[in-house]
């Protein structure tokens, strides 16, 4: 047997050991109850061990805390799926709650740098806070406080995280490595197991798509249902894998596992068969491309073109290639599609309440997968000021960054928000596991610009005689 060493794509450096021995704790205690059948002790445990981890990481190993938050969001759901499977169906499950309060310990940093937040920059991160803030009152008191709380979770934990990565600004390097490493092991991971989902269908996928009466997503049998993934639901891993692909086109580096993790986020991507973040990933390719030098234009054809010969002919299989192709078309089509249709007539149909709900109805209620609608009926005009105008001043910085030609990471952080964007009149990408996409990445995108723009006063400073450095203050 050869003694060299695995290549540094596969290599797993499991430091620091304290932070490692926490993480695996809660890895093996979680695979005893679920193989011990204690899926109910699960329910209450596995929250509970993942805010203690994301606690203690929080504050001894930030970089890791930031990787264990994005896995939270990527595995827990299917967690919870295993869990119920072995013990009974939980409807609403606790361990949802696990992403959310992890994420939540970022409030930590609301609270110690809000006083400061003229002087940092962070006032647009501040603002949207206070429009869902006002929406969670409205909504406290016209509905249940348990309803208002939980969506509170949903609409609070993704802004939060998105603050917390853009004022840790000055770690953006370390950020940036810990991102790329979670994301193209992520999309390796959930983009492999969507293909089996969607070939095998596995018992406790089965089991959870009867009991939950998930209909959109198809029927429970092999072929016969649109992919989740590890996630919760078709759209939100669709998004996640949009995310994770444009992240992998800025990776130069793991070319081996790239290469596999694109086959499998591509495939997984192809079989949730959601459109929307199909043009989510194209509006993001396109930004990405236009945002390249030429040269850098053209490497990235060339690696993209070669992913795509190593899809399409899985694409082209039965019984792929038939359900693939029925939804491209489509897109040519709309005039014949039932679901466009339909939308399109509701938002007709309600749109005239909501451009007079001025107060709004308070966050968690109004059912919908339109963003325009959800924000003016939940948020109410004065909500939906604050939360969009902090947003578009954070977007308005965004393109302001110069950051294009030397680092690929934070143009393709700019592509993830634009992908997220343009879904924004079909789906609700601001909430859960899309928010946090949406929202992480447009905090680390202006955390690059802030790390660069400091960095260059750096060395101008250094490349100036003394007497001319208060010029730059």
């Amino acid at each position: 047997m050869s003694d060299r060493p695995l290549p540094s794509s596969f290599r797993l450096e499991l430091q620091p050991a304290p932070a490692w021995i926490a993480i695996l704790a809660l890895v093996f205690f979680c695979a005893l109850c679920i193989l011990a059948g204690a899926g109910k002790i699960l329910n209450l445990a596995f929250p509970v061990g993942a805010f203690a981890v994301g606690l203690f990481l929080y504050f001894r190993y930030p970089v890791l805390y930031i990787g264990f938050s994005w896995w939270m969001w990527f595995l827990t759901p299917f967690v919870r799926r295993l869990a119920d499977y072995r013990s009974g169906f939980s409807n609403p499950s606790p361990i949802l709650l696990a992403p959310f309060l992890v994420t939540l310990i970022t409030l930590t940093t609301l609270w110690q740098n809000l006083p400061k937040t003229h002087r940092q920059g962070s006032l647009p991160f501040v603002l949207s806070i206070a429009g869902i803030f006002y929406s969670f009152c409205v909504g406290f008191i016209s509905k249940t406080p348990v309803a208002a709380c939980l969506a509170l979770l949903e609409w609070l934990a993704p802004v939060l995280l998105g603050y917390h990565l853009f004022l840790n600004w000055r770690n953006y390097p370390d950020y940036r490595q810990n991102m790329q490493r979670v994301f193209i092991w992520g999309v390796l991971v959930m983009g492999f197991y969507a293909i089996i989902q969607y070939v095998v269908a596995p018992e406790w996928d089965r089991f959870w798509l009867i009991n939950t009466g998930f209909t959109t997503a198809g029927s429970p049998e092999p072929y016969g249902f649109r992919v989740w993934s590890t996630l919760n639901s078709t759209e939100p891993f669709a998004a996640t894998m949009a995310a994770g692909l444009l992240l992998l086109l800025s990776n130069h580096q793991q070319k081996v596992l790239k290469v596999l993790a694109s086959v499998a986020g591509y495939s997984g991507l192809l079989l949730t068969f959601a459109r929307s973040s199909w043009l989510g990933w194209l509006a993001g390719l396109l930004t990405l491309i236009s945002s390249l030098k030429p040269k850098q234009r053209i490497s990235l054809i060339i690696t993209l073109f070669a992913i795509l010969i190593l899809v399409i002919p899985l694409s082209t299989l039965e019984p792929f290639s038939e359900k693939i192709s029925e939804r491209l078309e489509t897109f040519s089509s709309l005039e014949d599609d039932n679901s466009f249709q339909n939308r399109q007539a509701y938002f007709k149909m309600v749109f005239g309440d909501a451009l007079t709900s001025v107060v709004g109805l308070g966050i968690g209620g109004v059912a919908t997968d339109n963003s325009i609608l959800v924000m003016l009926f939940q948020l109410g005009w004065i909500g939906t000021i604050f939360y969009m105008g902090g947003m578009s001043l954070l977007i308005f910085s965004l393109f302001q960054s110069s950051e294009v030609g030397f680092d690929p990471f934070a143009v393709a952080a700019r592509a993830v928000v634009v992908s997220a964007l343009v879904r924004l009149p079909i789906n609700v990408p601001m909430l859960g596991v899309s928010g946090t996409i949406l929202w992480g990445f447009l905090g680390i995108g202006i955390a690059a610009h802030q790390y660069h723009h400091h960095q260059r006063q750096i060395k101008l400073r250094e490349s100036l005689p003394p007497n001319k450095i208060n010029l730059l203050k």
